[in-house]
């Protein structure tokens, strides 16, 4: 790759942006960020009388204080600090840069952020906020069922087409981050609704615009993100609802994992790379289990003064019998929510246990 510039690293990023897409094999959503924030950073230094060349560990730094004292926060600080360590990595492999000065700075700490997810009663009453008597309504209820039901991303749901859906086999052949192709399995009511949606209302948007796009938009053309966001938004707000439609991916891998799921099956379903990207979802099991315990067990959240009268006989040790406060097995058998959503997408039993802590970055 030659990058055309006027020094050693310029202001043309579209090299960088063609590596990260090519060789890194990135999502474009991230390509797209690295590359704004590589673009950000050059017209920084620029303001410094410098170029990339020149630049080292304090010229790094300087950079994110900037952007800090614009008041980011710490996830959207971490991922420009992730860009330029990607955009030096770059310029060292083209010979471009000596060494990486951004492997020298500190990535700032983020911190753990327990995902958001809806309860299956908050799903209902968000599919039944649509308008199941008009096409658009049809396809919205089949979309964040689809959603739900498979844990997709919003970008992978949007650009799902009619040939990777297979009704025969219950399935999807989705395509995520990195180009990683996953095979998810799908429920009978996500099924259902996916159905009636290619039956009655695909026809109607598609018109005789020919498309392999599986969700459409008026006029036959596909769905972009921002109008997923602001259906959902809309939708939420009718049902009086709090979150985002990433919430409903959330939602899907904690109903598994409260289900019985083992750690290592939803993050195949996820798609995640790394199992501790998955991890996080374990932390909001374990909140749900903890106010369990709290509610029902007679020394949850008992003061310890009022403690007296729910224990052993006098004289015996308050260990005694009790069942253990770090009991965290969630039932067999059962299905997290209604009908055939989570559960019968991954047909995962508990394992042995979800192994504890480890915190996901970003959107998972």
């Amino acid at each position: 790759m030659e990058i055309r510039t006027q020094d050693a690293t310029g202001d043309d990023v579209s090299p960088f942006s063609a590596y990260l897409a090519a060789e890194r094999r990135l999502s474009p959503t991230t390509v797209a960020t690295y590359t704004s924030e590589a673009r950000a950073f050059l017209s920084f230094l620029r303001g410094e009388g410098k170029t990339a060349a020149a630049a080292g560990a304090d010229d790094v730094s300087a950079w994110l204080v900037s952007r800090q004292v614009k008041d980011i926060d710490a996830h959207t600080l971490a991922k420009a600090a992730s860009a330029i360590r990607a955009f030096f990595r770059f310029l060292v492999l083209e010979g471009r840069v000596g060494a990486n000065p951004a492997r020298l700075v500190d990535a700032p700490r983020v911190a753990l952020r327990i995902p958001r997810y809806l309860a299956a009663e908050e799903i209902d009453a968000l599919l039944d906020a649509c308008d199941a008597g008009q096409p658009l309504g049809i396809r919205d209820r089949a979309l964040f069922e689809l959603i739900y039901s498979c844990g997709l991303r919003v970008t992978e749901a949007v650009r799902l087409t009619v040939d990777r859906v297979s009704l025969a086999e219950s399935a999807l052949r989705v395509m995520g981050k990195g180009s990683h192709e996953r095979l998810v399995p799908m429920g009978g009511r996500a099924k259902r609704e996916l159905q009636r949606y290619l039956a009655e209302s695909r026809p109607v948007l598609a018109g005789r615009m020919p498309a392999n796009v599986l969700f459409l938009g008026r006029g036959g053309r596909m769905l972009s993100r921002k109008t997923v966001w602001k259906i959902f938004k809309r939708l939420a707000l009718q049902a009086g609802l709090e979150g985002k439609v990433h919430s409903l991916r959330h939602s899907f891998a904690t109903h598994l994992l409260q289900g019985g799921a083992d750690l290592r099956s939803v993050q195949e379903l996820l798609g995640h790379v790394d199992i501790g990207t998955t991890q996080i979802y374990t932390h909001v099991s374990q909140e749900v289990l903890k106010r369990t315990h709290e509610e029902f067990h007679p020394r949850g959240g008992q003061p310890k003064a009022d403690r007296r009268d729910w224990g052993a006989p006098q004289g015996q040790p308050e260990g005694g019998s009790r069942p253990s406060d770090a009991e965290s097995g969630a039932q067999d058998g059962g299905s997290p929510v209604r009908g055939s959503r989570p559960s019968d997408a991954g047909g995962a039993t508990k394992d042995g246990g979800s192994p504890d802590g480890g915190a996901g970055r970003g959107k998972t």
